[in-house]
C-alpha cells in the first residue's frame, strides 16, 4: 500500500477462497481504506489497516476489491 499504485480486481464471492492471507482488499472501487488480511475464520477476515494503530474483523462480504497479486 504505501502510496504505490495498486491494480485492482474484483473479488469473486463465487470462489472457493475469494480472498487469501496476504491479500490487500477494500470496499470501494477506489481502493481506500485498503486492509491486508492478516487471518481468515469462515466468512471473516482479520485485517491491518497501516494507517491506524487497530485491527479490524469484518465479513468477507464487505469486500468487493483485492490488489492483483504479481506472479
Amino acid at each position: 500500500m504505501n502510496g504505490a499504485v495498486i491494480d485492482w480486481i474484483i473479488v469473486d464471492h463465487t470462489d472457493r477462497e475469494p480472498v487469501q492471507v496476504g491479500d490487500v482488499v477494500c470496499s470501494d472501487a477506489g481502493g481506500m481504506p485498503a486492509y491486508r488480511v492478516m487471518a481468515l475464520d469462515r466468512d471473516r477476515a482479520w485485517l491491518r489497516d497501516d494507517a491506524h494503530p487497530f485491527d479490524w474483523v469484518l465479513p468477507l462480504s464487505s469486500f468487493h476489491w483485492k490488489a492483483r497479486r504479481l506472479a
